[in-house]
């Protein structure tokens, strides 16, 4: 109880000061209680002034004009224990608006509250039947060292399994309901809660470094950054101000009675759209992390909700992002498994899609990966390395032909993709490597075209055929393939009409996901560039979590209007009745108490909702198995 009261200091003293009042008024001093609700009402008025003039200074000119008019002229027509009702419904919006604001937050701030914090750091890690360990911070954790993970704990880094077999609980990542379970040698994400039986990892980044932290970082963006409900509150400010005083001067001068002045704008106080708002776009936040994305701010919501075009690229977004190996083509002269192994090699410094597959054919074949003396990478071309004395470079077909003039081009079928390999200046021969489509992805590109997004397009860096292919195969049209990153950036500012939303995966994303209105990255496999560029993040490895996002803004912003017009409508009604004095001036405002809760409740509704309705074709379905 004692936190509640200091946390709300204006309705604890606006509580106070009425008992006091009441208390006088019993004692027959009617007079003493009057003075006191009138000083206490005008010191209310103008700490209200001063925060007006200081948002005024800011360039925001607020709503608190008619709930200052509605003081004056409580107070004017004497009318105090009105006046005292209006200080408390203003202070108690701020209760309210608190309230609803947790609950709108919960999904957010429980992401926040289960950071990892403590790591249990393995003493003698060479002892594989020794678990002593020391406690350390999270943050204190260096890449190698060998932790110690207990059933039910939340995993502190991201590390790599050492014990046979784990389960984990990745919810709080991805959405993932379900269970996963991973093997010696793959990779467990910080954030994930452990099963039934303790486990080893070694760390493999830094706590700042890690998943988890990264979606943390997200999350604060998200609290931190401004839902755009000022200037939803500032297009309704001036027209509702307006018609609220043209209505009471209406009432005072038909009636001739300056009371009714008062009971009129007492029922105008600006409540539903101070609060409403911002409740349902905190309540579209909360929403978007439970569903598994991560939106940073409510600016986004409103631009989803309107959003016209969709770009997408198709590595890894449109494609599963996994190709694997389907064969090797060496030139004249070259050994097709050294190819392999020389490209493998040099791919180890890449961190192209396509270089993961290219390192796990090798990895299965049983090939050396040799380790380069030097080694850089040219950004959607290539990777060149020095092994073994001997230059290789691995990248797109103009790159290597530009290096090695003898390069031919190899003949790809339908979805796939070639890496092509020159070594010593020579050309060595063509990888073909295939991409699956997502099972997901047509279903998401005919739900966008369904529901008022006028122009999709897929803008990838990926030669013409593959890019066609892939795209006739998710049922878009319009391709723009072999770009480099700054033409991505260029053709997604042309894209008409707007809002644009870009979604895609792959460092090389960044700069067109920062460039469009609505950037989305597909941030399940730790793209932390795209990432960080991105104005929405979805953890789960699903494209449809797009639509997700999409209907959520949607529905936030629709929560948020109707919320906004309940108010105002319920207001305006009110304040006609009061043009004819059905409502006294008490009676008004404990009624507005109502309107207020009213809105408040219904902007909560941004919590829940409508699915997207978005179900993967079963004709698709076997292939996301396969």
């Amino acid at each position: 109880m004692l936190r509640v009261l200091t946390r709300y200091p204006a309705i604890t003293a606006t509580v106070a000061v009425g008992l006091v009042v009441l208390g006088l008024s019993l004692a027959g001093q009617s007079a003493a209680g009057r003075w006191l609700a009138i000083l206490y009402v005008s010191g209310f008025i103008v700490w209200t002034l001063i925060g007006m003039v200081r948002d005024v200074l800011r360039g925001h000119v607020g709503l608190d004009i008619l709930a200052v008019v509605a003081m004056v002229a409580t107070l004017a027509v004497g009318e105090y224990v009105a006046a005292l009702i209006i200080v408390l419904m203003l202070a108690g919006g701020e209760a309210l608006e608190d309230y609803a604001g947790r609950r709108a937050k919960r999904e957010l701030t429980a992401l926040l509250d289960r950071s990892p914090r403590i790591a249990h750091v393995i003493v003698r890690p060479r002892e594989e039947t020794s678990d002593e360990v020391r406690d350390a911070a999270a943050d204190e954790v260096r890449v190698g060292d060998v932790l110690l993970v207990r059933p039910s704990e939340i995993v502190p880094v991201d590390g790599v399994l050492l014990t046979e077999s784990g389960t984990f609980d990745e919810s709080s990542l991805t959405g993932e309901s379900m269970p996963v379970s991973r093997a010696a040698g793959e990779e467990v994400l910080s954030g994930a809660v452990n099963g039934s039986r303790a486990v080893r990892i070694r760390a493999v980044r830094r706590s700042a470094d890690s998943q988890y932290q990264q979606i943390v970082a997200l999350v604060r963006d998200a609290q931190e950054s401004r839902a755009p409900v000022v200037r939803l509150a500032d297009r309704f400010a001036i027209p509702f101000t307006a018609v609220s005083l043209v209505i009471a001067g209406a009432a005072w001068g038909l009636s001739g009675d300056p009371a009714r002045f008062a009971e009129v704008l007492v029922l105008a106080t600006p409540c539903p759209l101070l609060i409403a708002a911002p409740v349902a776009f905190l309540g579209g936040l909360s929403r978007a992390a439970k569903a598994g994305i991560i939106i940073k701010g409510g600016a986004v919501i409103e631009q989803l909700a309107r959003v016209r075009s969709a770009a997408f690229d198709k590595t890894g977004t449109l494609t599963q992002g996994r190709p694997d190996l389907v064969a090797v083509r060496p030139a004249p002269g070259f050994d097709a498994d050294d190819v392999l192994a020389l490209a493998a090699s040099a791919e180890q410094y890449s961190s192209h899609v396509l270089a993961d597959g290219i390192r796990r054919a090798a990895q299965e074949r049983g090939l050396g990966v040799a380790a380069a003396t030097e080694a850089r990478e040219v950004a959607t071309n290539g990777v060149t390395a020095v092994i073994g004395g001997r230059t290789v470079v691995v990248g797109k077909p103009a790159y290597i032909a530009a290096l090695a003039p003898d390069t031919e081009r190899t003949s790809l079928e339908p979805g796939q993709a070639a890496a092509y390999v020159a070594v010593d200046g020579r050309f060595a021969g063509a990888l073909v490597l295939a991409d699956d489509v997502r099972p997901e992805s047509r279903d998401v590109v005919e739900w966008l075209a369904a529901h008022g997004v006028e122009r999709i397009v897929m803008l990838t860096g990926d030669a013409r055929a593959t890019g066609e292919s892939i795209a006739h195969e998710v049922g878009i049209t319009d391709v723009h393939a072999e770009l480099l990153p700054t033409e991505k950036v260029h053709l997604a500012a042309q894209l008409r009409p707007r809002p644009v939303m870009m979604v895609g995966d792959g460092v090389n994303d960044a700069p067109v996901l920062a460039a469009a209105d609505i950037g989305i990255a597909m941030g399940a496999k730790g793209a932390t560039a795209a990432g960080d560029a991105a104005d929405a993040v979805i953890l789960k490895d699903s494209l449809a979590k797009v639509v997700d996002a999409v209907s959520i803004g949607r529905h936030t912003l629709r929560v948020a209007y109707t919320a906004i017009w309940i108010g105002i409508a319920i207001s305006i009604a009110l304040m006609l009745v009061a043009t004819t004095g059905l409502i006294p001036a008490v009676a008004g405002a404990l009624i507005q108490e109502l309107v207020d809760l009213t809105t408040i409740l219904y902007a909560l509704r941004a919590l829940t909702g409508p699915a997207s309705g978005l179900r993967v074709s079963e004709s698709r379905a076997p292939a996301a198995a396969a």
